[in-house]
């Protein structure tokens, strides 16, 4: 048995799920868009990551408070957000907020919000 999922579909179901999902988190801790200096999400396609960016900060995301690590790395699961985050983070400063977010196969999602320490 191969299990094979259709693309087209998983982005129009899953992504407005991720995005809710992190919109719905972020609201339960009182946390606002503009509050969110950083977004290390999953690296899927990049194309994936736009379309959330967009949707949870309410605009196009710059270079830096998305980072992709998609072409050095291309699809590592959910690891991809985590090493996105170990390679981007150092430059937070003391109070910084940002989010990872984690999501896949089963329609999965999961996402915890960071604060930066001094």
């Amino acid at each position: 048995m191969q299990f094979m999922q259709n693309g087209r579909k998983v982005f129009k179901e899953v992504l407005p799920m991720v995005s809710q999902h992190i919109a719905s988190h972020m609201a339960d801790n009182d946390i606002a868009n503009t509050d969110l200096k950083r977004l290390w999400l999953h690296q899927a396609n990049k194309a994936m990551n736009d379309f959330i960016g967009k949707k949870v900060l309410g605009r196009t995301p710059e270079a830096g408070e998305q980072p992709n690590i998609l072409q050095d790395y291309a699809n590592t699961s959910s690891a991809g957000s985590i090493i996105a985050f170990s390679q981007h983070s150092d430059d937070l400063a003391a109070g910084d907020l940002g989010l990872i977010c984690s999501f896949g196969a089963g329609y999965s999602v999961g996402s915890v919000i960071l604060r930066r320490c001094a």
